[in-house]
């Protein structure tokens, strides 16, 4: 997928104008983006437009107005959208009472390496996490990290010819296992390895 330039972003005036049918938007496509593995990991699996949603609105709650505020802006987030031959997620560590997940972040030290992909017959496919930066803080991960697939040409080519596609988490204090991704979020990634 091509990235994100400038020239597409809307001024924060002209954003406050679209914002609410542009979210709307964005709700209804990332409704099948995502993943729960278990009751507290999700993956949010990201593309151009979600990404697109994700700088105007860092533009706004920032007031950011300046070329070079908002090439940074553009620096920081266009490596999340996928290239073609990966797919890019955002993983996130979800407990709602806070002292329960204080607990359960120290419980999951490395568990952004410990998330698979899987298609069909395929070995699974470990994510590349955090390449911007060490999540990892002391004694407990962090409740977000970056995760990026990559697809050999034969997984890619299976796909596209519909393959299944399975995921899981292999942590030893957090183990899930999924014998499907469902068709919908199967196929939205499928349109993700289309753009080449």
């Amino acid at each position: 997928m091509e990235k994100l330039v400038r020239a597409e972003l809307w001024s924060l005036e002209e954003y406050a104008g679209k914002r609410a049918q542009f979210r709307t938007r964005i709700i209804a496509h990332k409704r099948n983006r995502q993943l729960a593995l278990g009751d507290h990991v999700r993956l949010y699996f990201e593309d151009r437009l979600t990404i697109h949603y994700q700088v105007q609105e860092m533009l706004r709650i920032e007031r950011i107005v300046e070329d070079e505020e908002i090439q940074n802006e553009l620096n920081a987030y266009n490596p999340l959208i996928p290239d073609g031959s990966n797919l890019k997620a955002t993983l996130m560590i979800e407990y709602p009472d806070q002292e329960e997940r204080r607990r359960a972040l120290a419980r999951l030290l490395g568990i952004e390496r410990k998330v698979y992909l899987q298609a069909a017959r395929h070995p699974k496919v470990w994510p590349i996490a955090d390449e911007d930066l060490d999540r990892t803080r002391g004694e407990k991960t962090a409740s977000v990290h970056f995760l990026r697939f990559e697809l050999s040409d034969a997984m890619i080519r299976d796909l596209r010819n519909g393959a299944a596609m399975s995921a899981g988490v292999e942590h030893a204090n957090y183990a899930v296992a999924l014998a499907q991704i469902p068709d919908p979020l199967r196929n939205a990634l499928v349109v993700d390895l289309d753009h080449a």
